[in-house]
């Protein structure tokens, strides 16, 4: 409405009214938007967005707000995009908490129905429970302290709840303990005693515990010394193997220092030989190293041998090239003078031209005849393609209605076998019969339309539909005693004089007005005999079929037509004429669906494609006797070009053969003078081979003497390698005679050995068992690795046995004795000192408890009585004015503080009721009851 708008309200402005579209809400949306307020207090549009006004991609709102001493100007920059804003105060800019801030210190409550009622929002006010109404109208009018007064009170009050409840349970506690004193007293005569023997019982019970617990505890001890015990033992056993040890080390040490003399002279012959050994060692080394070169040697003699012969293969090959090229150069002259004899006798060359001129006109006339043929042939083969995929077509129909038959012989030989074997039968001795035998009725009748099968089957009886139809008697008799086979199958034969053309007793024609389509007979084809004996026996021609008219007006039908059978949608009518009455009495039955006819196969269909298929085999053999011919005349004049073509070429040739060996003549003349150019002196290359043989075997005479030399230092290395092997053997023979001589010593010495290495191995066992020991007794002690022993175990252990077997023998036997006390628990006194710190504890508590509920009763008194003062007021200068303007409407109305239960503060509120009519009474103002209207004023 407005693309600018200011407004100066006035003090105490409650309402805003004005005509439809003078802007009311363009007011209200800029206050509450203005005042940081969400578009969802308007109940309009749920972005911000949508408030700027259509076509503008921006608003603004300015509201300036009454604050001593200085005036607080609020502005608020709307974008379309993003829906985003941007805030001022006092034209700085601001965030949207600091704007909160500053509107919440002015108590302005945009979101409170109480304080700021858009129009949108009005059916939401009278949807406020009364506790909501009291709450909304604390914030919006009352003083700051009411509505916290009222926060408090309601605290208060959930935690009264709590500590009643606690106390609560104290009290029945206390009520009962006390109920119980008061028994005791008046039953002291009778109860003391038993009080008194329950004591002693707990005492004898205490006394034995306590003497169950010393036999627990010396158990406990005597498990504690026995592992220690054992310890004990193993430790002493480890002592006595290490003395033994030791004695026989010093045994061994005496052994082994009368041995040292035989090993001394042992370890001299063994580094005697050790050097003899090196010797040899190096000796063998050096002979390798000399054979390796005498090798080498070798190897240098054989490649000089390898390159005289290949010098000599390369003279060997120059001479066969000499040898070559004179052999090239004689053939060449001789070929050079064959040519040139030809050339000299061949005449001069006739003229040709007319006699190829006449084989490129006869030529000419053979492609044009040929080119007639392949069109021919291209026309021909285009028309057969044309006829076989025709040909095709019409084998995929007969296959699709062949296909649609063995289907109903399928079905008929899995619902009536015998009648299928007897249909084998009949179509491989068909020369038996002097007439047309006819198939079942089920294979020979063929629906036009598969829909109308049900009218078909269930006017023909199942029987008759797997008959066989014969056109005379005798092949019916013939058939039925047939290879006298025992099959359980129908035969009929059809009518001497042929019904299958008579006519019904009445044109469907006149039938039309009732519905009627069609009779029987025309909804289906079949053969003459079957034909005539459906219209002989089951009157075909003459049964009518109808639509949903016909069964509606089938009284009318029945009445007027003399009709005795009807077919009408999917039920059949049967009419008769009662013997004695005289009255027409019809029936009629639901049809069942149909099983052997809805396969139909169209046999005049079937007839004209065979036919078909036939003229285009026809055609075919046709078509290929003519293809053949064409292509036997295509054969016979590629016969005649290609005997044409070679004229032609022959002729050229001739014309060109002087030319050809004029220019063959010059190549090789060409040829000649450069094998001429090629010769090689045989003489100069035989020299410089000479000179080439007599260089390498001048090497070869130094490589010979080197060889010889390292031969002569091989033969005396040889020599000294068998001086070593003299001595070594000499020392080997000494050394061992040492060894036999030292062994008869080393008896002795190698038992001490074992008995030491026996002994050593058995004393660390035993050191690592004392360590396992020593951990487990720890263990059992509850003694850490270096942790001392402790005293008060030492005094305890002095007063136990020292043998693992007393040990043993003392534990059974306290075992056996703690044993003997059963049903102790060590929890009696635990229970009972628990039970008494218990009701201590809870006696102190409670008394807390009552204390701190007596402080909050009296906060709770002192703030309901400010609050209450403060609610009462107001609510009555709202209820005053509110009456007043009711009066003034001729209406009557009410707001009251209502209230279920006065210690409820939190179900305390608000009561407005209204009385708009005389003859009405005052009734709470609900969101259903009154009107819009109502609801609006109120």
């Amino acid at each position: 409405t407005y693309t600018v708008c200011e407004v100066h309200p006035g003090p105490n402005l409650n309402v805003v009214v004005g005509a439809n579209g003078t802007g009311k809400s363009s007011i209200v949306c800029a206050i509450c938007l203005g005042l940081a307020g969400k578009p969802a207090f308007l109940g309009r549009a749920d972005k911000v967005g949508l408030f700027v006004k259509q076509g503008c991609m921006k608003g603004i709102v300015e509201i300036e707000l009454f604050k001593p001493p200085e005036n607080i100007v609020i502005t608020r920059d709307i974008y379309v995009v993003n829906n985003a804003s941007v805030w001022f105060i006092n034209r700085k800019p601001a965030t949207l908490k600091t704007v909160e801030e500053q509107i919440a210190a002015l108590n302005i409550q945009v979101d409170n129905l109480c304080q700021f009622l858009p129009q949108d929002k009005v059916g939401e006010f009278t949807k406020l429970s009364k506790t909501e109404l009291l709450e909304a109208t604390e914030k919006s009018i009352g003083s700051p302290e009411m509505y916290q007064f009222h926060c408090e009170l309601k605290n208060f009050r959930e935690k009264e709840r709590e500590l009643e409840v606690n106390t609560f349970f104290r009290q029945q506690y206390c009520k009962t303990r006390n109920y119980m004193l008061q028994n005791l007293c008046r039953e002291k005569t009778t109860s003391l005693e038993k009080m008194k023997q329950r004591v002693e019982r707990y005492k004898q019970d205490v006394e034995r515990y306590h003497e169950c617990k010393r036999h627990v505890d010396l158990i406990e001890m005597l498990e504690r010394k026995r592992p220690w015990v054992e310890y004990e033992n193993v430790r002493e056993q480890h002592e006595e193997v290490k003395q033994c040890r030791n004695q026989v080390k010093k045994e061994l040490k005496c052994l082994k220092e009368m041995q040292a003399p035989w090993t001394r002279r042992i370890q001299e012959a063994e580094e005697n030989l050790n050097n003899l050994d090196m010797k040899t060692r190096d000796n063998t080394a050096e002979i390798r190293n000399i054979s390796q070169k005498c090798k080498e040697k070798q190897d240098a003699l054989e490649m000089k041998d390898k390159q005289i012969e290949e010098i000599n293969q390369v003279f060997r090959m120059k001479k066969n090239e000499e040898t070559n090229r004179q052999k090239k150069i004689h053939q060449t002259q001789k070929i050079i003078e064959e040519w040139q004899n030809e050339l000299d006798t061949m005449a001069v060359c006739e003229n040709l031209q007319p006699q190829i001129d006449a084989v490129n006109t006869e030529l000419k006339k053979l492609q044009e005849e040929k080119a007639n043929i392949d069109n021919d042939v291209s026309d021909l083969r285009a028309e057969k393609n044309n006829q076989e995929r025709e040909e095709k077509r019409v084998i995929d129909r007969l296959g699709q209605l062949n296909n649609i038959m063995h289907m109903k012989e399928e079905n008929l030989k899995m619902r009536f076998r015998d009648t299928h074997s007897a249909l084998m039968w009949l179509r491989s001795n068909k020369d038996k019969f002097k007439k047309k035998a006819c198939e079942p009725m089920m294979l020979e009748i063929n629906m036009k339309d598969s829909r109308h099968a049900k009218y078909v089957e269930n006017h023909i009886s199942s029987n008759d539909l797997r008959a066989f139809v014969f056109e005379c008697q005798e092949d019916m008799e013939t058939f039925l005693v047939r290879d006298r086979q025992k099959l359980g199958v129908n035969a009929v034969c059809a009518p001497d004089e042929s019904c299958a053309e008579i006519l019904p007793s009445r044109p469907i024609e006149e039938l039309h007005r009732y519905g009627f389509y069609s009779y029987l007979r025309e909804l289906f084809d079949a053969p003459s005999p079957v034909m005539s004996y459906l219209c002989s026996q089951y009157r075909v021609h003459d049964v009518p079929v109808g639509t949903q008219k016909t069964r509606d007006m089938i009284e009318r039908i029945i009445q007027e037509t003399n009709l005795k059978q009807i077919y009408a949608v999917e039920e059949r009518y049967v009419i008769k004429i009662s013997s004695y009455t005289k009255q027409t009495i019809s029936s009629n039955v639901c049809l069942r669906e149909a099983q052997y006819l809805t396969s139909s196969v169209d046999t005049e269909e079937r007839g004209q494609l065979e036919n078909q298929r036939q003229d285009i085999s026809n055609m075919l053999k046709s078509l290929d006797a003519r293809l053949t011919a064409l292509l036997e005349r295509q054969k016979l004049l590629d016969l005649r070009d290609n005997k044409l073509r070679q004229e032609k070429k022959a002729l050229l040739e001739r014309g060109n053969r002087r030319r050809q060996l004029e220019s063959k003549i010059g190549v090789k003349y060409d040829s000649l003078r450069q094998l001429e150019q090629d010769a090689i002196d045989l003489e100069k290359e035989f020299q410089l081979a000479n000179v080439k043989i007599k260089e390498i075997n001048k090497q070869k005479a130094e490589l010979v003497n080197e060889l010889m030399h390292l031969m002569k230092r091989i033969i005396s290395l040889n020599v000294g390698k068998v001086d070593l092997a003299f001595q070594m053997t000499r020392v080997t023979a000494k050394k061992n005679r040492l060894q036999s001589e030292y062994k008869a010593g080393t008896v002795q010495l190698r038992a001490a050995q074992q008995r030491f290495h026996e002994l050593d191995n058995r004393k660390q066992l035993l050191y690592e068992k004392c360590k396992e020991l020593m951990k487990h007794a720890q263990h059992i002690c509850r003694l850490g690795p270096d942790q001392d022993f402790p005293q008060e175990f030492k005094v305890a252990f002095q007063t136990l046995p020292n043998t693992l077997e007393e040990i043993d023998a003392f534990l059974n036997e306290e075992k056996t004795r703690a044993s003997c006390f059963t049903g102790l628990s060590p929890s009696v006194v635990d229970e009972y000192n628990k039970q008494t710190q218990e009701i201590q504890q809870l006696t102190e508590y409670l008394e807390d408890k009552r204390n701190e509920l007596n402080n909050y009763k009296q906060n709770i008194a002192q703030v309901k009585e400010k609050w209450i003062n403060l609610l009462k007021v107001m609510i009555e200068q709202i209820n005053g004015k509110f009456s007043e303007f009711f009066s003034s409407m001729q209406c009557v109305g009410e707001v009251d503080l209502h209230m279920e239960n006065e210690e409820e503060y939190e179900k305390y509120g608000i009561r407005i009721r209204v009385k708009f009519h005389s003859s009405a009474e005052l009734h709470e103002l609900t969101p259903y009851y009154h009107s819009g209207g109502e609801k609006t004023v109120t």
